[in-house]
């Protein structure tokens, strides 16, 4: 039978990420590719605990909700965003959703129209890439280097191309893991209010900084409130199958977002959002966070001083300040794409570049996660993947 699918349909594309998880969650392969926490320090215990209480305060806990989410769970969100400087909000410009997944596409339903333009960084969180060109935008890159969008060429593009919005993430970003400098930061906000254009911040990692003494604001922190929505998620710090996040910004914006969200399923699950609140008042939740930047950090180093003494010919990386990711651009000879089915063969496995970008896509470069495997698992992993590197440049350089 021939099934007559929407056009839009045909702008889908399957997540390279979670592809690649089909393959590598088996036994015998070390993974740098997934995006994820170390399950083994998750507060199970907490969680538990948690769930202890929303059952035991009565029957009313298993009923619908309001689709903005259980109100008390937005007050410690209110109360903990204010820390980074975030104060323009109240408890109803706050929604909470099926992880900030579903904020990026709620925000898209909204906002985007078929060939709207979107800006984002190249290169960006490809699963974001992939909600827009769903709602079949225009997704344009932007030039970048360590400190964020490099001003020129953002106003260049804004001129040509006139976006509806931008779509950043700004501190310890995916893939690059780089954090904007507060110049950069203000030029964008500066840019967006003089077009008239929303910006939405992604901020999942912002919580994951290993040098407490720094500040990185969030953009939703420097803006009035007019501009910025802003989106981050429990998943990193407490755990992801409770698939809780939220977008705070412009009433009339989440108003929107919300209406739609009824219309996509009612509300998200409120014994998670039940359970979270107890989690985030009835446990050390910012003692728990020290102690994952304390052990990711020690993965960062060791996945750093790995890369730096493998001697790859063309290596480039910066050393990742905070969140999950380094992103490396190799020697130009090397396609990562094509050498990762040889290096899952041989026990390891990473994202190849490519689907981060939203322009012209790099075939050299890759992002690996430290924050899920082992020291051990990240020093043998590096050791396979870069032997498999140095002989793939020898026989380049054998044909030439």
């Amino acid at each position: 039978m021939k099934y007559a699918f929407a056009h839009r349909i045909y702008s889908l594309q399957s997540s390279a990420v979670r592809d690649i998880l089909k393959v590598v969650n088996q036994e015998g392969v070390i993974s740098f590719a997934g995006g994820l926490p170390d399950d083994q320090l998750f507060p199970a215990e907490a969680i538990e605990e948690a769930f202890s209480k929303v059952f035991a305060s009565g029957k009313h806990a298993l009923q619908y909700s309001e689709t903005e989410g259980y109100l008390p769970l937005r007050e410690v969100i209110l109360e903990r965003m204010s820390r980074k400087g975030i104060t323009n909000y109240t408890t109803k410009d706050i929604m909470l959703t099926t992880g900030s997944q579903q904020v990026i596409d709620l925000f898209s339903r909204v906002m985007l129209n078929a060939g709207d333009v979107i800006l984002t960084e190249d290169p960006t969180y490809l699963a974001a890439l992939q909600v827009f060109k769903s709602y079949e935008a225009r997704v344009i890159g932007v030039a970048s280097d360590e400190d964020g969008m490099i001003p020129e060429d953002l106003q260049a593009k804004i001129k040509e191309y006139k976006p509806k919005c931008i779509y950043v993430v700004p501190t310890f970003s995916n893939p690059a893991g780089k954090v904007w400098s507060l110049e950069r930061r203000k030029m964008l906000l500066q840019e967006a209010h003089r077009n008239n254009i929303v910006v939405l911040e992604d901020d999942p990692y912002g919580d994951l900084q290993f040098n407490r003494e720094e500040t990185y604001t969030p953009l939703a922190a420097l803006d009035d409130g007019s501009c910025v929505l802003y989106t981050s998620t429990f998943s990193k710090t407490a755990v992801p199958a409770l698939r809780t996040g939220w977008v705070a910004g412009p009433f009339q914006i989440v108003r929107m977002m919300s209406q739609a969200k009824q219309a996509n399923d009612l509300h998200s699950n409120s014994l998670s959002q039940q359970a979270l609140y107890h989690f985030c008042t009835g446990f050390d939740m910012d003692g728990h966070i020290n102690r994952l930047i304390a052990e990711y950090e020690k993965r960062m180093n060791a996945m750093y001083d790995c890369l730096k003494n493998a001697n790859l010919s063309g290596l480039k990386l910066n050393k990742p300040k905070g969140g999950m990711f380094f992103w490396l651009e190799l020697d130009e000879h090397l396609n990562t794409t094509e050498l990762l089915p040889e290096a899952v063969s041989r026990g390891v496995a990473y994202v190849p570049g490519e689907p981060f970008f939203a322009s012209l896509p790099k075939t050299n470069a890759m992002r690996l996660n430290f924050s899920h495997p082992t020291i051990e698992q990240i020093e043998s992993g590096i050791t396979i993947m870069t032997d498999l590197f140095k002989e793939s440049l020898e026989k380049n350089a054998v044909l030439s």
